[in-house]
């Protein structure tokens, strides 16, 4: 079976590479996708993306606007030091430009990356243990995770290198006191990481709940699962299938975030 295509949209400003535009598309398509699962916090927390082509350049929301009012046209262009590129009446927010700002200066992978507060994610985020590694979808990020202590709001330049130096090489951390954070080589990359972890800490609070203990999960079968996981991940693009099934389904609920 062939699914459809994605309905034509409008096309580029004269100004405007392709490149640009389809990127400005799928970054806006994911903000309606975080609206549509609930991962919002008002007018706060972000995904930014690089522009393609264009070295130094993110494009990241408009502070100020709820996440089903972003569109690709409305997206900000900035560079790393968070000057405005584009021709927007919007700002950007300053506690979420350095977190991002400096993870995409720092890894030449980070092609897009994604932050949250959602209530489960904070939530395990405020555990002093942190993700508990005994549930499916825990299992599949054995050693991906990464973690940071609270600075407080994330303001402060000097905190830069202790983010990038905790982080390391993985594309996963939660941020303790404060949320999670995902980043990847592609949009859909990190987006499955994140979901991935996102469901993780929804499991883990609600077998918590139960008040009973959890049955473990050996060293190796985790081992495994994270192996797997990759290798699926490989067979369906790298989250691409993923996010483009939610796609499909923004489209047919609100195709606005084209405009």
């Amino acid at each position: 079976m062939t699914l459809a295509a994605h309905p034509p949209v409008p096309q580029p400003p004269p100004s405007m590479s392709d490149a640009e535009w389809q990127a400005r598309l799928e970054l806006a398509a994911c903000y309606r996708i975080f609206d549509h699962l609930g991962w919002v916090e008002m007018i706060f927390n972000h995904i930014t993306l690089r522009v393609p082509g264009e070295e130094g350049s993110l494009l990241i929301n408009p502070f100020g606007l709820m996440y089903h009012e972003v569109t690709a046209s409305n997206l900000v262009k900035i560079d790393y030091e968070g000057r405005i590129l584009s021709d927007s009446p919007w700002p950007v927010n300053e506690a979420g430009l350095l977190i991002h700002t400096a993870l995409h200066a720092a890894r030449s992978d980070a092609h897009c990356v994604m932050h949250t507060h959602t209530t489960a994610g904070t939530a395990v985020a405020c555990l002093a243990d942190g993700l508990d590694p005994d549930n499916f979808y825990s299992a599949q990020l054995h050693d991906m995770v990464a973690y940071h202590d609270f600075e407080g709001i994330t303001v402060n330049p000097g905190e830069r290198e202790r983010l990038v130096s905790d982080l390391g090489e993985r594309n996963l951390m939660i941020l303790r006191n404060h949320g999670l954070l995902a980043l990847g080589p592609t949009l859909p990359a990190a987006f499955s990481a994140l979901w991935t972890l996102q469901r993780a800490c929804e499991i883990q609070l609600a077998a918590a709940s139960a008040g009973q203990p959890l049955a473990k999960v050996s060293h190796e079968a985790a081992v495994q699962s994270t192996q797997e996981s990759f290798q699926l991940g490989d067979r369906t693009g790298a989250g691409r299938t993923l996010f483009e099934a939610l796609r499909r389904k923004i489209d047919r609920i609100d195709p606005s975030y084209q405009s």
